[in-house]
């Protein structure tokens, strides 16, 4: 209201003339200066748990190792997102979110531009939830991108170990899981939304996005847990071949990053192929987690993974 009296007094006095469109600039600048304050107040002290459950997803690193962190930095850079734990938790100002998986990127799209209308059709999923229901999702094909964002997080919630797998046809294979909600206590995809305006999202190779990394911008790397001699050096990605040679290319474009001026922080497997990858680069950590994945529980122990800081 206060905008609008302003408007008509400026329009209105004989001392002082605006063009009708450079008014209109003037007030949609304003409305804009407004909602970032708006938004940025709005996610203070807000904890926002991540909406997706990853196999390999970094939640235990975000509660147990943010001393690893740089206490500054320009934009946060993420080329292998998965449940982007840390840009949940950490809440940046500016970000470059980034993976090989379509679908992924496609739901962070939706949960940006849609998210109520995303959380209703979520919610429709688990009102008819149940094993047959399960199948009969998984073998659909929505054809609009706010249906297959709901597909995509109503299966990951419900699927194996928020597992994502596909067959050699790119359909998604993982079997149903033991959870029988889909819909969490912790849900708030509105304020969610918020906080992806300020990402740049891709579906992109690693090399393109560290490439954009310019001085002082933080780059978090968490990529696939490939070393030189494992089942003939890689593992499947998404759908794409993670090798040997993707880890050797990785850090080369890492350390050019962090040669311009970027503050890297990589976690990879503890090995001694990946170490020497990074030998002259940085300062080593080794951080001991719990590994979650084995469907026995009895098997579940713990394991290392290596962390690299370069800045």
């Amino acid at each position: 209201m206060k905008r609008l009296e302003l408007a008509m007094q400026l329009t209105q006095s004989d001392t002082f003339y605006l063009h009708r469109s450079t008014l209109g600039c003037i007030l949609k600048c304003w409305g804009n200066i407004m909602k970032l304050e708006a938004d940025t107040s709005l996610l203070e002290g807000e904890i926002l748990v991540p909406p997706l459950k990853w196999a390999g997803g970094k939640r235990w690193f975000v509660e147990n190792h943010r001393k690893l962190l740089p206490e500054k930095y320009e934009r946060y850079i993420e080329p292998f997102v998965g449940s982007g734990a840390l840009f949940f938790s950490l809440k940046p100002n500016q970000a470059i979110l980034s993976d090989t998986n379509k679908e992924l990127i496609c739901f962070y799209e939706q949960l940006r531009a849609s998210p109520i209308e995303l959380f209703n059709k979520l919610k429709a999923h688990h009102r008819k939830h149940s094993k047959e229901y399960y199948y009969k999702i998984r073998s659909s094909k929505p054809t609009s991108a706010l249906g297959q964002a709901a597909r995509f997080i109503y299966l990951n919630r419900t699927c194996w170990n928020g597992l994502y797998r596909v067959n050699l046809k790119g359909e998604f294979n993982v079997p149903i899981g033991t959870k029988t909600s889909a819909i969490l206590d912790t849900d708030n995809f509105t304020l969610a939304s918020e906080l992806l305006k300020r990402a740049k999202l891709y579906t992109s190779d690693f090399e393109a996005i560290i490439d954009k990394a310019r001085k002082n911008d933080f780059i978090f790397v968490d990529p696939p847990y490939t070393v030189k001699h494992n089942k003939n050096g890689f593992i499947k990605y998404n759908q794409h071949l993670f090798s040997w040679d993707d880890q050797i290319r990785l850090s080369k474009s890492l350390i050019r990053a962090a040669e311009r001026g970027a503050k890297v922080l990589l976690l990879n497997a503890n090995h001694t192929s990946v170490r020497n990858l990074y030998s002259s680069y940085g300062r080593r950590v080794t951080l001991e987690r719990s590994s979650v994945l084995a469907a026995n529980s009895q098997r579940r122990g713990s394991t290392e993974e290596l962390a690299v800081q370069i800045w």
